[in-house]
């Protein structure tokens, strides 16, 4: 039979494979990108944004790496926000409000002018095998792509299936076919799979709905871009505005939960528990007779409105008769209902940290096929497994973003060894080491390791090099200059007449010291760029604190660095209990500490299996 070859094939237009994609082929491996339409590549499926708490961190790594996904969100942007503003740096991220079509049209001319890349329309039904490796791919209509390594992104389409009230269809989303033979292949390999759910509200028409009446939401007067490369946007801006459910709408919802698919019995996986839908909300919430919804437009020369906060799988009549319910929406019209998509997921504790599947050499997996939700998730997975896979075939050894180095490997490391329960979000709180994590540093943690991996670009890798010498030129003249508590108190500094001298630079930790009043007593200082002198700032603002953690990540390091055989038997290790044999069985950790965060793991049992470790060393270098 015919085949054609390929370094890498990657299956899915969305988030993830266009990163995935987009990355292997940055790093010079020829890459087939199979897509079921060509239009359906870089859709946003659900809300109209990008970014946000955890999730803008994610971005920023992306970035930093050369992804997509950041100059995309900004090239789109309608609205740029930074949550969390009046909060620590640590714990900001930025979003953007995004234009659905400008976004969608630069991740697809990004992809189309991507050397070394091909994009092909098609269905893949099979994967093909020679023993257990994974070698290409079988299309629907039989034609063979053979690679050296495959990287699956099947988004919500394994098995899809959408849900209004109790109509019921198969689909991957709304107006695509799902995915059925190659989800029957999946489960034929011998994967362990289940079921999760996500939705979406109903699509409004923005020309129905009596803005005046309602409260607007605009964006920062001072935009915070998702890219380290962007400065300013280029779309024209708008506000956003927000309404309320009321107790009306919460009794139209109420008498009509039998009517919901996910009430009535018709969806059996669980849903994303911090993005409920509203009939969730109103059964867990019971004591409150409000939520807030925020109007979102979905585009400048698009009348379409995202009401993001009341997602469903009520029967479309419903919908109609609870949304009319808000204020502001009396006469609203509904373009499309919302509604629930239930898909299969595989479980991700099958996988290696590169996002190559243990028991099928070759096999990547990236994106909600891991059961993770949202955008961000999806791309920080697809560059990872992107980046992997090239170093595969090129016979170098596969990177891995440790939990102290990125939010990217914190979320990785979370679903390889706990699996997950529902559809993963990232959060800032699931980052023991958020303070150094931060968004406005990833390019700091990352670039560098970009550009050793070849994934990083020369416009980026001159800008990055050119923003570090910036930086050191900046932090070395403040850490040069020291001054006394008289000299500070000259300036309006309080800092107090007791204690030492104190140099510039920690002299910027103090929160109620401004760049004027390091200016004043630095003026070089004044040669650098106000972004620059920001920057700076955060670094000294967390230097104390990331001196004591820098412990912890040691320590940390110092654990990953035990590494645990492919193949170590522990059930040979007496004194561990039947549960711990069979999660450590299962997971197959690859490392010391990520056995330790294994659900359930004791000091005791760390103990016992650092010992056995440390004994087999010792034999393996006598």
């Amino acid at each position: 039979m015919k085949h054609r070859e390929a370094d890498i094939i990657v299956v899915g237009g969305g988030h993830a494979g266009a990163e995935a994609a987009h990355a292997a082929a940055r790093m010079g491996a020829r890459t087939v990108l199979v897509t079921l339409r060509l239009s359906g590549i870089g859709v946003m499926s659900c809300n109209p944004a990008i970014g946000g708490l955890g999730k803008g961190h994610l971005v920023r790594e992306i970035d930093a790496l050369d992804g997509l996904m950041a100059r995309a969100g900004d090239h789109a942007g309608i609205q740029f926000r930074l949550l969390n503003r009046r909060k620590g740096p640590a714990v900001q991220g930025p979003r953007v409000q995004a234009d659905r079509s400008r976004y969608r049209e630069f991740i697809g001319a990004a992809l189309s002018a991507m050397p070394g890349l091909e994009i092909l329309e098609g269905e893949v039904a099979d994967l093909l095998l020679r023993g257990e490796r994974v070698f290409g791919v079988v299309l629907a209509g039989g034609e063979e792509l053979h690679a050296r390594a495959v990287v699956l992104t099947a988004g919500t389409f394994l098995r899809g299936r959408i849900h209004i009230g109790r109509e019921s269809r198969s689909g991957g989303r709304v107006g695509d076919r799902a995915s059925l033979r190659l989800a029957e292949r999946i489960a034929d390999m011998g994967f362990r799979t289940g079921r999760l759910k996500t939705g979406t509200p109903p699509r409004l028409d923005g020309r129905t709905i009596d803005w005046d009446l309602l409260e607007k939401q605009p964006g920062d007067p001072d935009p915070t871009m998702l890219s380290f490369l962007s400065r300013a946007p280029v779309a024209r801006q708008v506000s956003c505005a927000i309404t309320h459910t009321n107790p009306k709408t919460h009794e139209i919802i109420r008498n009509n939960l039998e009517f919901s698919a996910m009430y009535g019995g018709e969806i059996e996986g669980p849903g994303p528990r911090y993005c409920p839908s509203i009939e969730d909300k109103i059964l867990r919430f019971a004591d409150k007779d409000s939520h807030q919804i925020f109007l979102e437009p979905e585009g400048l020369d698009d009348s379409t409105v995202y009401p993001n906060g009341i997602s469903t799988s009520l029967p479309a009549e419903i919908q109609e008769a609870y949304v009319r319910s808000i204020r502001g929406l009396e006469n609203a019209r509904i373009i499309q209902p919302g509604y629930a998509i239930e898909y299969d997921y595989v479980d991700p504790r099958g996988l290696k940290p590169s996002l190559e599947c243990r028991d099928f050499p070759g096999l990547f997996l990236a994106g909600q096929i891991n059961g993770t939700t949202g955008y961000e998730e999806a791309g920080a997975q697809g560059l990872i497994a992107g980046i992997n896979a090239a170093l595969a075939v090129s016979g170098q050894e596969a990177v891995t973003l440790g939990r102290s180095r990125a939010y990217a490997g914190v979320m990785i490391d979370d679903l390889i060894t706990r699996g997950v329960s529902e559809p993963y979000r990232m959060f800032t709180s699931r980052a023991e080491f958020r303070l150094s994590l931060r968004a406005d540093n990833a390019d700091q943690r990352l670039t560098r390791l970009g550009i050793e991996l070849g994934c990083v670009g020369e416009a980026r890798r001159r800008a990055f090099e050119e923003k570090m010498e910036s930086l050191s030129d900046l932090t070395q003249v403040l850490r040069e200059n020291s001054f006394s508590p008289q000299d500070t108190a000259r300036v309006g500094i309080r800092s107090g007449r007791s204690g030492g001298r104190r140099t510039a630079y920690e002299l910027l930790s103090f929160p109620e010291v401004s760049r004027e009043h390091i200016l004043s007593l630095v003026p070089e200082a004044r040669k650098a760029p106000e972004e620059i002198f920001r920057q700076v700032a955060r670094d000294a603002l967390y230097a104390n604190y990331l001196s004591r953690q820098e412990q912890d990540m040691e320590a940390l390091r110092r654990d990953e660095a035990i590494r645990i055989p492919e193949g170590f038997d522990y059930r040979s290790l007496s004194g561990l209990s039947n549960e711990l044999v069979e999660k450590l069985s299962s997971v197959r950790p690859a490392t010391l500490a990520q056995a330790a965060r294994i659900e359930g793991m004791t000091p005791a049992a760390l103990v016992l299996l650092l010992g056995r470790l440390k004994r087999s060393g010792r034999r393996a270098s006598a």
